[in-house]
């Protein structure tokens, strides 16, 4: 078997664009790869073509081997735009090899582990006027688990109204969720390390699944200063991380309980198998990160289904686009995903569907910035 054609395209999806290609091959078995990255959707879809094109001819099954070519074959590594090329190519190689062998992938990568795949949604997520509804529908279709924060206008408030008004958020959303439902709470990576340590411990009577990046991603030393302060929580971090070498501090130095790679930009379904298997050696659930399309849930449910750490996977609704674009989606059912029992990533797409939402550029967040007009992280 042979690639002959790399096709990509950009769909909007709410509240982002898609971004997936389709590897095509010799013997009619095509396999389907995601690297959503929201505001480069341009740049690295012309990135899957340049570093894809090596594919070409190729004999698509030898995976790890693609890996190693693709990530390794060239002077600039890694980073966000690369490794997601490469971690779509990566997925949509899988695909074919599951396809090739009539077997889902989680079957080739040793599974399964378990008979189904726990998830989480949103509620009030960037806006919190909309967490109540949002709890009540989404434990009405069976969810026990919520993730909340990553509010937009909090930067306007002070440090200290905003650990207020956070902890006035959290405290309503376990009110209305009740005792039993797992939360968890992101920051973004917003906070110094002593606004965070101070946030944290505001928010530790309400009983947190996890509370996910307190600091900045790009410095280990502030979150260490969080993690000596000492939480009656976990601590979830790594969805801005790359590759073995970008976790491999973050779990050498026991920084947290949970970390959070994207399948779409840490290296696809061969790397995050090897980031798993670190975790664990360290006690280290994962928790992919996943607010993309159908293309990165069908693969995280792949892994998910192999790996003997896996925690929970994130889920974002995104109707009606996620359901239009496939032609065979994967069972949604009480806040699980059943295990596919079809060959690959066991999904599909329908390019029809693809083209009819089109690419919508989204204009830059024009709320990033404190009460003063100086420019914060989002």
């Amino acid at each position: 078997m042979k690639v002959t054609a790399l096709t990509t395209y950009i769909t909007w999806g709410d509240p982002r664009n898609w971004v997936f290609v389709k590897v095509q091959t010799d013997e009619g078995i095509y396999g389907w790869g995601e690297a959503t990255v929201e505001g480069r959707e341009r740049t690295v879809e012309a990135a899957i073509h340049e570093v894809g094109d090596a594919l070409i001819g190729e004999d698509p099954t030898a995976v790890e081997h693609h890996w190693q070519r693709l990530f390794r074959l060239g002077f600039w590594k890694g980073g966000v735009i690369l490794t997601s090329a490469l971690s779509a190519l990566d997925q949509a190689c899988w695909d074919i090899a599951g396809k090739a062998c009539g077997k889902p992938v989680y079957r080739l990568l040793g599974g399964p582990t378990r008979s189904r795949i726990r998830l989480y949604t949103h509620v009030g997520i960037y806006d919190p006027t909309r967490m109540i509804d949002d709890v009540e529908r989404h434990k009405s279709e069976g969810f026990t688990a919520f993730k909340t924060g990553a509010w937009h206008g909090d930067a306007r408030l002070s440090e200290r109204e905003a650990v207020r008004v956070f902890a006035q958020r959290v405290a309503q959303l376990r009110e209305i969720a009740g005792p039993d439902v797992d939360l968890m709470i992101d920051n973004h990576g917003r906070s110094r390390p002593g606004a965070a340590i101070r946030l944290m411990r505001a928010l530790e009577p309400y009983d947190l699944y996890f509370f996910e990046e307190p600091t900045p991603p790009e410095n280990l030393e502030a979150l260490a200063k969080v993690v000596q302060a000492g939480f009656d929580m976990d601590i979830a971090a790594g969805e801005r991380l790359y590759t073995k070498w970008g976790f491999r501090e973050l779990l050498e130095r026991q920084l947290v309980n949970v970390i959070q790679p994207d399948v779409c930009h840490a290296g696809g379904i061969t790397e995050l198998k090897k980031i798993a298997a670190l975790a664990e050696t360290y006690y280290v659930q994962v928790a992919p990160h996943n607010p993309q399309g159908p293309v990165s849930m069908a693969a995280c449910v792949q892994l998910g289904a192999a790996i003997p750490n896996f925690a929970i996977l994130e889920y974002v609704h995104s109707q009606p686009w996620r359901d239009r674009i496939q032609s065979q989606p994967l069972v949604v059912r009480d806040g699980h995903v059943e295990l596919p029992i079809l060959p690959g990533l066991g999904i599909d797409l329908d390019e029809e569907a693809l083209r009819a939402s089109p690419y919508n550029p989204r204009p830059r967040r024009q709320d990033a910035t404190d009460a003063y007009g100086a420019v914060v992280d989002v």
